[in-house]
């Protein structure tokens, strides 16, 4: 009992004794706080007090800065207005002036204006004076001449047409002598200035007949199992496919439309590049070859009448304009022939002030009915002059494609300009090919038919074989023999000869009778014959 007494005493004096220990703890910690507290209001205070020295310190200066500034802004519109009050004050004065200067001339327009209406005053009567004296000028010139004025009129009118009709006649006379003293003269200039500005020498497209396979396994490939492939490339050609007997490797195409031609050799160049060579290949290599060509010929067409510029065109028109460019007239291409002869036709039209394009025109389309002939029955003039007409082309054109060759008459100019250019172009140094030794044979039977007539004297082949004159002995041959003689000569050249375009057969016969007076009586007569 005293045990457990003992110890709740102790428990209490240890619970008090704790209990003071931890007051006097709070209470140093309460007072440490108060100390840092303290510290802390001193230090804030102080560094309030700094920084509203500072910012006192800044509003002074920037409070003085801004004063100076405005006051200086101040002073500069304060210099402003003064400079604009003076402006003002001169720009018055100068009001001033000008308005003083205005009302003296305002005076003076109007001592100018009252000068004036006298000075037309003045005008109107002398006007009205010189008509009076002009009409008792007439009134006493018609009583002295026993005329009246309507007669004299009629006669001074009559006799001046008279005179205009002789210097008329004088004049038309005059320009007409030298027009025709002239005139050569200048055609030839003409001629040569459009051949100098005109044509252009085209480098020379053959047109490729053959294909050349480069194995043997390919061109197996290319005939097929008995010859399948060979013939199915025939039938949708319409070409005949034949291998060269001395070059069993180069393949010929046969046939008469060079369209077909060209197309055949796009496809076996297509076919042989893919080497893919199967009947369905072939169909479709056939009708791409066909669709290139085609558009080949639309993009020619359409690249020739844009750089002649000869204005619109049927498309369908310019499709046979690009046949042309597979067409050949005795190695010439037909294409560049008819861009020469627009050219050289369209350059004498301006000279001579003509319609340029309806030339050119003309030109380009003279030779169109080539580019079908092998197609159609008829001449190339005839299918021209159809086409022309179908596509509803100008009748100065048509009448340029009909007369071409002379085969119908000219009427109108440009038709002579057309022929001139297409003769030029088609004689001209290069223009078309033909071996030499043809040519020579061709002259030398021309020569050897007129040379074995009776009477015949001598015989020339001019003209690359175009023409041949016959000297014919007027002795033996009168007039109607010699005119039978021509006759004989042409027909036996259109039996015996192949000759391109028209020949001319001249016959001549001129006798020349020469005396000579002298010593010497062997000269007394002599004849000379030519």
């Amino acid at each position: 009992m005293i045990e457990t007494i003992i110890v709740a005493v102790t428990l209490v004096i240890g619970v008090l004794g704790g209990f003071l220990v931890r007051r006097q703890k709070h209470q140093r910690e309460v007072d440490e706080a108060t100390r840092q507290a303290a510290a802390l209001r001193e230090s804030a205070r102080k560094d309030a007090e700094q920084q509203a020295t500072k910012y006192l310190t800044e509003a002074k200066a920037k409070i003085q800065a801004d004063r100076q500034s405005t006051e200086a802004e101040l002073a500069d519109q304060q210099t402003e207005t003064e400079n604009r009050q003076r402006r003002t004050e001169q720009r018055q004065v100068t009001l001033k002036q000008m308005e003083e200067r205005l009302n003296q001339r305002q005076a003076a327009i109007e001592e100018t204006q009252s000068v004036l209406n006298d000075d037309q005053t003045h005008l109107n009567e002398t006007k009205s004076q010189a008509r009076q004296l002009f009409v008792d000028r007439q009134n006493e010139v018609a009583k002295r001449a026993e005329l009246t004025t309507s007669e004299a009129k009629d006669h001074i009118r009559l006799e001046t047409a008279r005179n205009l009709e002789q210097e008329e006649d004088v004049t038309v006379r005059e320009l007409t002598d030298n027009a025709e003293a002239s005139a050569d003269k200048a055609a030839r200039n003409l001629i040569i200035e459009s051949i100098q500005r005109g044509p252009v020498d085209w480098p020379r497209e053959h047109a490729e007949h053959s294909v050349l396979v480069p194995t043997n396994e390919t061109k197996s490939k290319l005939i097929g199992r008995d010859g399948q492939h060979i013939r199915l490339l025939e039938s949708l050609t319409g070409t005949d496919l034949v291998f060269d007997p001395e070059q069993p490797n180069l393949l010929l195409i046969s046939t008469h439309d060079p369209i077909r031609r060209e197309t055949t050799r796009i496809a076996i160049e297509s076919l042989l590049a893919s080497r893919k060579i199967t009947a369905a290949a072939i169909e479709k290599q056939v009708q791409t070859a066909q669709n290139e060509v085609l558009k080949d010929l639309r993009q020619t067409g359409e690249r020739t009448v844009s750089m002649l510029k000869i204005g619109f065109m049927h498309p369908d028109f310019m499709k046979i304009i690009g046949r042309l460019k597979f067409r050949t007239s005795y190695g010439q291409n037909v294409l560049n022939h008819s861009i020469e002869v627009a050219q050289m036709a369209g350059v004498m039209a301006a000279e001579l002030g003509m319609d340029v394009r309806v030339a050119k025109r003309a030109g380009l389309l003279h030779d169109i009915g080539k580019a079908i002939d092998h197609e159609i029955e008829g001449t190339h003039v005839e299918l021209g002059v159809a086409l022309a007409k179908a596509y509803g082309e100008d009748p100065i054109v048509v009448n340029a494609i009909a007369s071409h060759h002379g085969d119908v008459e000219v009427t109108s100019p440009i038709s002579i300009l057309v022929a001139i250019a297409d003769a030029v172009s088609g004689s001209r140094p290069g223009a078309r090919s033909e071996s030499v030794e043809e040519y020579i044979n061709r002259l030398h039977s021309l020569e050897k038919i007129a040379n074995d007539q009776k009477g015949v004297q001598e015989s020339y082949a001019i003209q690359a074989g175009r023409e041949i004159r016959i000297v014919v002995q007027p002795k033996v041959l009168d007039d109607k023999a010699s005119e039978e003689l021509t006759e004989n000569v042409k027909n036996q050249i259109e039996n015996e000869l192949t000759y391109p375009g028209k020949i001319k057969v001249t016959t001549i016969r001129e006798l020349r009778a020469v005396e000579y007076v002298g010593d010497k009586p062997g000269k007394k007569k002599k004849k000379k014959r030519a």
